[in-house]
């Protein structure tokens, strides 16, 4: 019998694997990132099912639950594809959150004050990205495709994960965003790259948003492109209370993914409570 250990060759044609299936690069980035972690681990140990539970049982010493289960996963999907499912292992069991955190629960007050302080700033491109992000819902790898083209359409044709959806601009923001590439003499294609012609990415306007922090007055915490994202949900559910077109809206194909979106830090709730005056 073949012994089963992990090789620089398995692991490369896994990434590739992982690209066949058109998972996104962060997704790609990811789950290599863990089935590498996993594989300083094993060494070049034979890998078996004891391994693999030691493992499970080593990551719940240094993560969260959630992390630990997030980077099971990614060496389950790694097991699987190398043919070894049967040392695959189960993730730990977590009792579904009902509420988030308020320290991470960015508010419209917060996000407006982001804008301002971006403009204080001179960046402008940063407020634009700000406002984009959170007036459409799209994801920060989907700003690509908002370009000259979709903002004079009004309109972007947004792939991602197999699925093209429609994202429209509101008025507001397409007069913004028109007078932004007049001034900056962008005749054509993507509106948001950097200096060096370059899609913006995640990491350059984590860094951008980060530096607003302080003058804003905001938790660095709540301070990310994805939360904006959030902001867009729970606005929108606010207003409408329809939680399937709103997973249409953020291109989700799990109604159960958006429900994580619209997720209070309960404050709603525990007024609720009071105003039942069960209490003498």
């Amino acid at each position: 019998m073949k012994e089963k250990r992990i090789t620089k060759t398995i692991i490369e044609k896994y990434c590739q694997h992982l690209k066949d299936d058109e998972k996104s690069s962060a997704t790609v980035a990811k789950y290599m990132r863990d089935v590498c972690y996993f594989a300083a681990y094993a060494k070049d140990r034979i890998i078996d099912k004891s391994l693999t539970l030691a493992y499970k049982a080593e990551l719940t010493e240094k993560y969260t639950v959630s992390s630990a289960n997030s980077m099971l996963a990614a060496m389950n999907s790694f097991l699987r594809f190398a043919g070894w499912q049967e040392f695959c292992v189960k993730q730990y069991r977590v009792q579904k959150k009902v509420y988030c955190s308020i320290e991470k629960e960015l508010g419209k007050d917060e996000y407006i004050r982001l804008i301002q302080t971006a403009e204080s700033k001179g960046n402008d491109r940063l407020s634009l990205v700000i406002q984009c992000i959170c007036a459409t819902g799209i994801r920060v790898s989907e700003l690509r495709y908002i370009t000259v083209e979709a903002l004079k359409s009004g309109r972007a044709d947004v792939s991602c994960k197999g699925k093209t959806r429609t994202v429209f601009l509101v008025g507001r923001l397409r007069k913004k965003l028109l007078m932004y590439v007049k001034k900056e003499n962008i005749a054509s294609g993507e509106i948001f790259v950097t200096k060096t012609g370059k899609t913006m990415n995640r990491s350059n306007i984590w860094r951008e948003m980060k530096a607003l922090c302080d003058m804003a007055n905001v938790l660095p915490d709540k301070v990310f492109p994805h939360n904006l994202r959030h902001l867009f949900a729970k606005t929108f559910y606010t207003l409408e209370k329809d939680i399937a077109k709103l997973a249409d809206i953020l291109g989700h194909a799990n109604i159960n993914t958006t429900r994580i979106y619209i997720m209070t830090t309960g404050a709603e709730h525990i007024q609720k409570l009071e105003n039942m005056q069960l209490v003498t």
